[in-house]
């Protein structure tokens, strides 16, 4: 797929998530999971087992059986593509692991301008894998949408600083506070590459793209709006033409929806701290929203699971539309029956 054929109908396009997300009728509420493919699910472990993460982000086989597991189990109305926020730095030539228990873990963090040159442009030579593995998955989901993702700049820029994962960003938001201009280029250099490997995807096939700012609700909407929101929109900006839905999603961040919504989304993600009507008040019209039921609801019995539930479906029944989500990842020690529980749930809640 190019920019060219954005208009061009494809056997996912009358999906239930495809709807949701352009705000059209549904026949149920769509629902899918981040973290869906993962250590929640006895499957991937099996799998995974031995096999280092990042590494298993670049064998199309172990990509492809990872991001269907959830799918065959849960009935979710969506796939989203296996992979890690740090796998584009990684493919540029990085020095990076993610080591167990830890999580991304940076060599050599970016500190000062000349730092700025290892970050070079990425191609899609650079990770042949996607391509690879999402044409077998696009192959074996059929009508099932296939989503991508990409970390935002502000969430890489934050493990690339500190050197991996912090608390209190104390290095990455002393440059931005006291460095404007270099912290504005990192930003800038990491929306090329965000928006580089986003385009891969498409390209390959996905239906949607998600935008991850895991950590941006450590900052002020005023820090929001002078120092991350360009690179965001410029992600957002340079994957328009390919007419995919984009989803943007971040932690704790109540207070930047406005902002959020003005970045260039077409659908809000949406944590747990914030029901959904409300959300839809801050983000203003015209976009759809995800979410939010908290995940750790899923740790209680069948009955309080279909309670909240319901109280999210609630909030959500004036929204232009709304994909049923988590509030944030599925907890590893989730059992996966709750799960489908969950999804067989929502979809006869809301069939129409």
């Amino acid at each position: 797929m190019t920019a060219n054929d954005s208009m061009q109908p494809t056997a996912t396009y009358d999906s239930a998530f495809l709807k949701a997300c352009r705000r059209e009728p549904v026949p149920h509420t769509p629902v899918w999971f981040m973290r869906q493919a993962g250590r929640s699910l006895p499957e991937y472990r099996k799998v995974r087992e031995g096999v280092p993460m990042l590494e298993s982000c670049m064998r199309p086989e172990l990509i492809t059986e990872i991001t269907l597991q959830p799918v065959r189990r849960h009935n979710v109305d969506a796939a989203i593509y296996f992979s890690d926020i740090v796998v584009p730095l990684k493919a540029i030539g990085l020095g990076l692991d993610i080591r167990p228990g830890v999580g991304p873990v940076v060599e050599e963090p970016i500190r000062t301008r000349a730092d700025l040159a290892r970050l070079r442009d990425l191609t899609p030579e650079d990770v042949p894998y996607v391509t690879e593995a999402i044409g077998m998955l696009t192959e074996e989901l059929g009508p099932t949408p296939l989503i991508g993702f990409a970390g935002a700049p502000f969430t890489l820029a934050s493990y690339l600083v500190e050197g991996g994962p912090s608390r209190t960003y104390e290095n990455a938001k002393a440059m931005m506070y006291g460095d404007p201009e270099l912290w504005a280029d990192l930003l800038d250099r990491l929306a090329d590459i965000t928006a580089a490997f986003l385009k891969v995807q498409i390209e390959a096939g996905a239906s949607a793209v998600q935008l991850f700012d895991s950590w941006v609700g450590a900052l002020a909407p005023a820090d929001y709006r002078r120092s991350v929101m360009p690179s965001s929109a410029k992600v957002f900006e340079a994957v328009s033409g390919y007419g995919v839905p984009r989803i943007h999603f971040g932690v704790g961040t109540g207070e930047l929806l406005p902002l959020m919504g003005e970045a260039g989304a077409d659908v809000v993600g949406v944590d747990w701290r914030i029901p959904l009507d409300v959300a839809q008040g801050r983000v203003g019209p015209g976009k759809a929203l995800q979410g939010n039921l908290d995940p750790t609801i899923l740790f209680t019995d069948k009955d309080t699971v279909e309670a909240r539930a319901r109280e999210v479906l609630d909030a959500a029944a004036g929204l232009e539309g709304h994909v049923f989500n988590l509030g944030h990842g599925v907890l590893p020690n989730t059992d996966p029956d709750a799960l489908t529980r969950l999804v067989d749930y929502v979809h006869t809640a809301t069939a129409r």
